[in-house]
């Protein structure tokens, strides 16, 4: 087997933006989750930007490091994925049951929860649901 990096999809990348939206949510640098894993700075980068595929053994070890179930690396994905053809047929997976469209499995729901749990009293964080409830129209 050669050297050369087995070709990444888009699941890979999907991994890799997961990893580092968490690794940003809990206030750590690429060196930090690098220095956990055992693994270069750089390797980190290759896996945030799907440079690199992540083996299962070091996805779990990411997992552990980042205080997630492994499956917050698979969230958002579509119940069906698109794959490269093997043997002339696509395969189905069933990754998840939620939909592409669920905003419980969007990144941004993520950021906006963890910029709303910062916030630093309950009555700021009262502030914005309120805010947020009239911008929506209820009551």
């Amino acid at each position: 087997m050669s050297g050369k990096a087995l070709n990444t999809t888009s699941i890979d990348a999907h991994i890799g933006q997961r990893m580092q939206l968490r690794r940003i949510m809990m206030g750590m640098s690429q060196k930090d989750l690098s220095k956990i894993c055992g693994v270069t700075f750089q390797q980190i980068q290759k896996y945030e930007t799907a440079g690199n595929r992540i083996s299962a053994s070091r996805l779990f070890e990411l997992s552990v490091a980042l205080e997630i179930p492994i499956a917050f690396f698979f969230s958002g994905l579509p119940g069906y994925i698109d794959h490269e053809p093997r043997n002339g047929k696509l395969p189905k997976n069933r990754l998840t049951d939620r939909g592409i469209d669920d905003p419980l499995a969007k990144n941004e729901s993520l950021q906006l929860l963890n910029m709303y749990w910062k916030l630093p009293n309950d009555k700021q964080r009262e502030i914005v649901y309120k805010l947020l409830k009239t911008l929506n129209g209820i009551d």
